[in-house]
C-alpha cells in the first residue's frame, strides 16, 4: 500500500525562503519522507515543499509511516510520474538500491536527506547534520551533569541507541562514546547491565514504547537497590519512553531523583519536559536550514551546476564516498532553551508553557 500521502501546497514557516536559481519550470520533485509520527519530518517536508514551489517546482510529497515497501512503492510512483529529482529520507537506508537504479536509468538525481542511503551508487549528494557531533554533545552533557571531570564516582549509566537500519544511529553512538568511554575505563561510570555494544542497545523504529520496555527490564534486573544516575538516549521520542519507565519505577519522587537523560530533535513535548526539569537535554537540529540545503542542492543539479558541499570523506555508503553538506547541531537545556528555541522562532513561549 502507498501510505501517508500529504498535500503541502501553501505550507511553510520561517524556513520558507529559497535562494532563486535556474529551475525547471513546472518540474516535479519527489519528496519521500519516513513518517508523520515525528513532527520534525512533517516540518521538513513542509519547508522543502514551500521552497520548491517558490522556485517554480511541483513537489510530490509522501510519508511511508515507517513501512519500507510503502516507501519503495512511493518512490517508484514518483519516478513514474516524471519527477525531475528525488529527495529521500529513508525508512531503511539499505532497502532502496533497486528502486534507485530505476531512477538512475532515467537520469533522475537523488539527494539523500538526513539519513544516508546505503549500498547503492545511485545517490548524488547527502544533506545532513554533523551526526558524530550530535553524539559528542549528548555525551558531553552527561559528563557535565554528573561532574565527571572532578568527581570520583562511580556513577551508573545505561545506553540506548537508535534503529540499527538508520546509518545515523551509529554516528550518534560513536560520538557519544568518544566522550564517555574514557570515564568508563577510569571506573567513574558503570554500566550495571553490561550492555555497552551498539548491537545490544539499538531501538527498533526509534520507537519510544520499545525503549520503555527495555528500560523497565534494565531497572528490574539491575537496579533493585541502587539508583540509575544517567541515560544516554539518542532521540526525544526514545527519551520520553525511558522516562515513563523510570517514573513507573518510582524515580522522580522522594529520595529517588530522575537520572540525567539526553535527547535529540527538540520536539515540543520534550522541550516542555526540559523546562519542567524532567528530561535534562536535547540536541536541536535546525531542519529549516537543512531543507534549504536540500532544495539548493537539487536546484543546482537541475540547473547543471555543482552543489556546494563541505565534506567529501566522512560518509561512505558502502559503495562510494558521498559528497555532503553538514550543518552543526546545538545543545539545548534549561539554561538556553529560550535563546535557541524561542528567540530563534522555533516555538513561542506560550507553546512551551514557560
Amino acid at each position: 500500500m502507498v501510505a501517508g500521502s500529504l498535500l503541502l501546497a501553501g505550507c511553510g514557516g520561517d524556513g520558507d525562503e529559497a535562494e532563486p536559481g535556474v529551475s525547471v519550470s513546472g518540474g516535479k520533485i519527489g519528496l519521500a519522507m519516513p513518517t508523520t509520527s515525528s513532527s520534525r519530518w512533517v516540518n521538513d517536508a513542509e519547508n522543502m515543499a514551500k521552497q520548491f514551489e517558490l522556485l517554480g517546482y511541483e513537489p510530490l510529497v509522501e510519508f511511508a509511516e515507517d513501512n519500507v515497501p510503502a516507501q519503495v512503492e512511493q518512490i517508484q510512483a514518483m519516478i513514474d510520474q516524471g519527477a525531475e529529482a528525488l529527495v529521500v529520507a529513508a525508512v531503511d537506508g539499505t532497502a532502496l538500491a533497486d528502486v534507485l537504479s530505476q531512477a538512475a536509468s532515467k537520469d533522475i538525481p537523488v539527494i539523500s536527506y538526513d539519513r544516508l542511503i546505503r549500498d547503492t551508487p545511485n545517490i548524488d549528494y547527502y544533506a545532513s547534520f554533523d551526526n558524530f557531533r550530535v553524539g559528542v554533545l549528548q555525551g558531553g552533557h552527561l559528563v557535565d551533569e554528573l561532574g565527571l571531570r572532578s568527581a570520583s564516582g562511580p556513577f551508573t549509566i545505561e545506553l540506548f541507541a537508535g534503529d540499527a537500519k538508520d546509518n545515523n544511529a551509529g554516528f550518534f553512538f560513536d560520538g557519544a562514546m568518544s566522550v564517555l568511554r574514557p570515564y568508563l575505563k577510569q571506573g567513574k561510570l558503570e554500566i550495571r547491565s553490561g550492555q555497552n555494544k551498539f548491537a545490544q542497545i539499538t531501538t527498533a523504529g526509534w520507537n519510544g514504547e520499545v525503549a520503555q520496555k527495555r528500560m523497565a527490564n534494565l531497572l528490574s534486573a539491575n537496579y533493585g537497590s541502587e539508583n540509575l544516575d544517567a541515560v544516554l538516549s539518542p532521540y526525544d521520542g526514545i527519551s520520553r519512553g525511558i522516562l515513563t519507565a523510570l517514573q513507573a519505577d518510582g524515580y522522580g519522587k522522594g529520595g529517588k531523583p530522575l537520572p540525567a537523560i539526553t535527547g535529540q530533535d527538540a520536539e515540543l513535548d520534550s522541550v516542555k519536559l526540559i523546562v519542567a526539569g524532567t528530561q535534562s537535554e536535547t540536541v536541536y537540529k535546525d531542519s529549516r536550514e537543512l531543507a534549504k540545503v536540500a532544495v539548493q542542492m537539487t536546484d543546482s543539479l537541475l540547473a547543471g551546476a555543482t552543489p556546494e558541499v563541505n565534506d567529501t570523506k566522512q560518509y561512505n555508503n558502502g559503495v562510494k564516498d558521498v559528497p555532503s553538506f553538514l550543518l552543526q547541531p546545538v545543545n539545548v537545556d534549561r539554561s538556553n532553551y529560550e535563546t535557541v528555541l524561542v528567540d530563534g522562532g522555533v516555538y513561542t513561549a506560550q507553546e512551551i508553557g514557560s
